[in-house]
């Protein structure tokens, strides 16, 4: 007697390869493929997938939803989508490992505006302990990558210092630590304090550590480097090439400023991986994302944590400083929308530009971003258009490419990824554009980021596989969320299935929390 059986549907299995028609049955939290008849199988419960795709579920390898998924176990805008995995840690910030309880405050507090900072009551110090705030608790399988911003503060702190030998050599046994507890590898976010204080060198050994640990070397790259351009991309590579790791680079995009095309970037790549690196890379389906409004600040603006940064708002002298150094990053007052304030006062400004918000409280635009930011305690998030739209889709079928969302769950009014990326690459990308056939972008949602974090039973939909399983329908699969009404949930995704268990039915959430931390077993 199985417990499901899915069938009618055309099975994409993950691979690539062309669908088969063929029935899914699932024991347990385990896959069968049935073929030919199948009207003698008994089940308890029978899915009729007619018109339908059967795959396996989407693994997200950036996510931001370490925290407010413990907030929100359902996850629904994200299960709602057919992710039944995600990658937390991203960017270089993750929230374990710390000794001290204080520097986690600290750092939730200050990373608020990417990752939110909800009440908890539930606490941890270790990577082991962390991965268990999520097993059978949450409604997907949550994987954990360490980021280098931990390591930092915990052997050398919140400030802009060159580490010493013993404090790298500190850094390297806390994530090889972190690794034996499950970790996937290192992450940093080059644009991120205290993270970002790391140079070149220090990245490169913890790089070779992950290596060695059989992980990967994951990075939001140092975008303020050189012509801000290639700059960036050639340093990653570097790193990854000195440290003799893999190298997957996240969320890559051409900005409307840069002087070049998409080509020249990814043609980086492809000479990287020619030479024998074993290298990839993920983007998002959308001209827009978003981050903590600090992060628009000079680093010397963000020394010192939560408290350097409010010091320094508050300084009439320091704020002058900032109008003289201001870098808008190729961005506009105009758009540059806000989000994520939990001040009865200032929750009318949610989905409002930086812009209307100046103009609304007669002040400068930096001035009104600084007087927010003291008002929220630092939590505030934004997104913008800043991406070249024409390019989306060359980053999106390069055959390096994975599929990611990079979607922060914060605020009235998030970026769009957060609820339409995976529904909007079948519906558009597919469907509607033809840039890549079924097969391939299924692929590049499901085996390809399980097989660079090394998932051998997830990813795809064979016998024995974990029964992680989306059932949506090709014709009308697709996303509704708009930067106006980044709040509506996709359309096509019917039915999601985590570990056996269906949590998506009928595009309604069941309340099953059947997630399971996934370790890393290097």
């Amino acid at each position: 007697m199985l417990d499901l059986l899915i069938q009618g549907g055309l099975i994409v299995d993950g691979s690539g390869n062309p669908g088969i028609y063929a029935a899914v049955g699932v024991e347990g939290d385990t896959v069968r493929i049935l073929r030919g008849d199948v009207s003698t199988v008994e089940a308890t419960r029978v899915i009729d997938a007619t018109g339908r795709v059967v795959c396996p579920g989407f693994v997200d390898i950036h996510t931001h939803s370490g925290i407010m998924l413990l907030a929100e176990p359902t996850h629904m805008p994200k299960v709602h989508q057919g992710v039944t995995t995600e990658l937390v840690g991203v960017d270089g910030l993750s929230y374990a490992p710390f000794d001290d309880q204080e520097d986690l405050r600290r750092l939730l507090r200050f990373n608020a505006g990417i990752d939110g900072n909800p009440p908890l009551t539930a606490t941890w110090s270790t990577v082991s302990e962390y991965l268990d705030m999520f097993d059978r608790k949450v409604a997907v399988n949550v994987a954990y990558i360490v980021g280098n911003t931990s390591l930092r503060i915990g052997a050398v702190g919140w400030d802009n210092v060159r580490a010493s030998r013993e404090q790298i050599e500190t850094m390297k046994s806390m994530l090889r630590q972190s690794m034996d507890e499950g970790a996937f590898g290192l992450s940093t976010g080059l644009d991120y304090p205290p993270g970002s204080y790391a140079d070149h060198d220090e990245v490169v050994e913890l790089a070779a550590e992950a290596g060695r640990q059989g992980g990967i070397y994951h990075t939001h790259a140092r975008y303020t480097l050189g012509d801000k351009y290639l700059d960036p991309y050639r340093d990653a590579i570097e790193i990854a090439r000195k440290a003799g790791c893999p190298l997957h680079i996240t969320h890559m995009f051409r900005r409307k400023t840069h002087t070049g095309g998409s080509k020249r970037m990814l043609d980086l790549v492809d000479e990287a991986h020619d030479s024998g690196m074993d290298i990839s890379f993920d983007s998002f389906p959308y001209a827009g994302g978003g981050s903590r409004i600090l992060v628009y600040f000079p680093q010397w603006a963000q020394e010192g944590g939560p408290e350097g940064v409010i010091e320094t708002l508050s300084s009439p002298e320091q704020r002058d400083r900032l109008h003289r150094e201001w870098d808008p990053r190729g961005g506009n007052w105009d758009e540059l929308w806000l989000t994520y304030f939990k001040t009865d006062a200032n929750r009318r400004y949610e989905g409002w530009s930086v812009a209307q918000v100046a103009e609304e409280r007669g002040v400068r635009p930096l001035d009104a971003i600084c007087d927010l930011l003291l008002e929220e305690d630092l939590q505030v998030s934004y997104h913008g258009t800043f991406i070249d739209p024409a390019a989306i889709a060359d980053f999106q079928v390069h055959p390096l490419n994975m599929v990611a969302s990079d979607a922060m769950l914060v605020g009235d009014h998030p970026s769009t990824m957060a609820y339409g990326t995976y529904p909007r690459v079948l519906g558009d990308m597919v469907r509607e554009e033809r840039r890549m056939s079924l097969p391939e972008a299924i692929r590049k949602m499901t085996s390809y980021p399980a097989q660079r974090l090394g998932l051998s039973d997830r990813g795809l939909l064979v016998d024995g596989s974990r029964a992680d399983i989306v059932v949506f329908n090709p014709d009308t699969v697709g996303a509704n969320t708009t930067d106006a009404e980044p709040r509506q949930l996709s359309t096509g995704i019917e039915y999601v299935v985590v570990n056996g268990e269906v949590v998506i039915d009928q595009r309604e959430h069941t309340g099953a929390l059947p997630g399971r931390a996934l370790r890393h077993r290097g």
